[in-house]
């Protein structure tokens, strides 16, 4: 869990998907899976700020232009979010009973259940088949969140979390939201010189009180888990 310059990972990303794209001028292969599984919920802890005007307005862009291609998976506004730590993979119902050792989770997320993150100079991020909303946090939301991230570690729910990234850094680098996710290897034309034309602009600052929740992969179903919640929730211990 190292440190990053933020400014200069979003631009190396940027500078990196643009050199992908220039070698496919296509959208490639079309996905046959999902991202995530779209019927499960996963555990995460994150924001559910209110949308500055200028993202609005973005979204509502890329609604206009997307409407009518069915590989594209934009982001309601619903479920506008951010992301502190995705815990798990999608492993849980709705109304499913958590395992009994969330109550050492509940224990942990005392420390940060209802803190304020704050993100600031949103911009866009481009992944080859994503566009991403991204910004630089306040110092003291990097410290938290590896504090955090290190009593999990130290948990029964390390195996959740080592899952969960199994194929990004722990924590992932970037502070984002993903605005767009392309049903193929990579972004059409449209979609790419969308990006381009803004990806200079800034979409202004969020901040919002933290909160760990059952989430689907784009957070339109949040069922946020207090302490009691995740007390209450748990299956009952069994006589051996």
């Amino acid at each position: 869990m190292k440190s990053v310059n933020l400014e200069s990972l979003y631009a190396t990303t940027n500078e990196k998907t643009h050199a992908i794209w220039l070698e496919n001028s296509g959208s490639g292969k079309q996905r046959e899976e999902d991202y995530y599984d779209p019927q499960k919920l996963a555990l995460a802890a994150g924001i559910r700020p209110l949308m500055p005007h200028p993202v609005n307005h973005l979204l509502d862009e890329l609604n206009e232009l997307a409407r009518h291609d069915p590989l594209a998976d934009v982001l309601p506004k619903a479920g506008f979010h951010f992301t502190f730590l995705p815990l798990t993979l999608p492993l849980y119902q709705q109304r499913g009973r958590l395992p009994e050792k969330s109550r050492q989770l509940a224990n942990i997320w005392a420390d940060y259940e209802g803190k304020t993150l704050s993100i600031h100079h949103l911009r866009l991020v481009a992944l080859p088949s994503q566009l991403l909303l991204a910004g630089i946090p306040d110092e003291p939301a990097v410290a938290m969140r590896h504090a955090f991230c290190e009593q999990i570690l130290n948990s029964p729910w390390k195996e959740e979390l080592l899952a969960r990234h199994a194929q990004t850094p722990l924590p992932a680098p970037f502070w984002h939201s993903t605005l767009l996710r392309y049903r193929a290897a990579f972004l059409p034309e449209v979609l790419r010189e969308f990006f381009r034309d803004r990806q200079s602009l800034f979409f202004g600052d969020v901040s919002g009180q933290l909160t760990l929740a059952r989430i689907n992969y784009n957070w339109t179903k949040c069922y946020p888990l207090s302490m009691q919640h995740l007390d209450a929730s748990v299956a009952p211990r069994r006589d051996t």
